[in-house]
């Protein structure tokens, strides 16, 4: 990836180039940054949407990236924020998540033993119930096994303050899939 990386950001700095980077940088980055803002929007559309701004922003600051880091950490950065803009702008205008909670709670009451989709359902309850930074370190380390090292870097957070965050995130999850887990 190194090269190719190295390639894409030679086609980003001439402007004659510029749009054959673009696409080289979307076909490299476009799965792995589609499933990191996934893991906190997931609403398909609005994470393709939140996608594509993540690529504007990209095209339109690339003489910002000082090549101090990797491309791909200074993209999933600028993923991040725009996911983090948009949870803000969904939590304005949000109206409580009730029809999962309802079907959980039918759930529970009814005794009925949850399938795999039922319990991958209530694991992202308990995720979206984690305040926006725990919920940022917890995806990004438990379902993108990212190094604390890299995610210090695309958070500009010390290693000890996400190992922290991880932990009271996984204690949350768990906290929360206990109560509102019966067997």
């Amino acid at each position: 990836m190194k090269i190719k990386e190295t390639e894409i950001i030679e086609l980003m700095s001439s402007e004659k180039t510029r749009e054959k980077g673009v696409r080289m940088m979307m076909d490299a980055y476009q799965s792995r940054l589609y499933w990191h803002i996934r893991r906190f929007i997931v609403d398909h559309d609005i994470s393709q949407d939140v996608l594509q701004d993540t690529f504007i922003k990209a095209y339109q600051n690339f003489h910002q990236f000082k090549q101090e880091s990797q491309l791909y950490t200074w993209l999933y950065r600028i993923a991040t924020n725009e996911s983090l803009q948009q949870l803000n702008k969904m939590k304005k205008m949000q109206k409580s998540d009730e029809d999962a909670t309802n079907y959980l709670q039918n759930l529970v009451a009814d005794n009925v033993q949850p399938d795999a989709d039922e319990i991958q359902l209530l694991l992202q309850k308990a995720i979206h119930s984690l305040p926006d930074k725990q919920k940022l370190v917890f995806n990004m380390r438990y379902y993108e096994d990212l190094p604390y090292e890299d995610m210090s870097q695309i958070l500009d957070m010390s290693v000890g303050t996400l190992k922290t965050n991880y932990h009271y995130a996984k204690q949350k999850v768990e906290e929360y899939i206990k109560q509102n887990f019966t067997e």
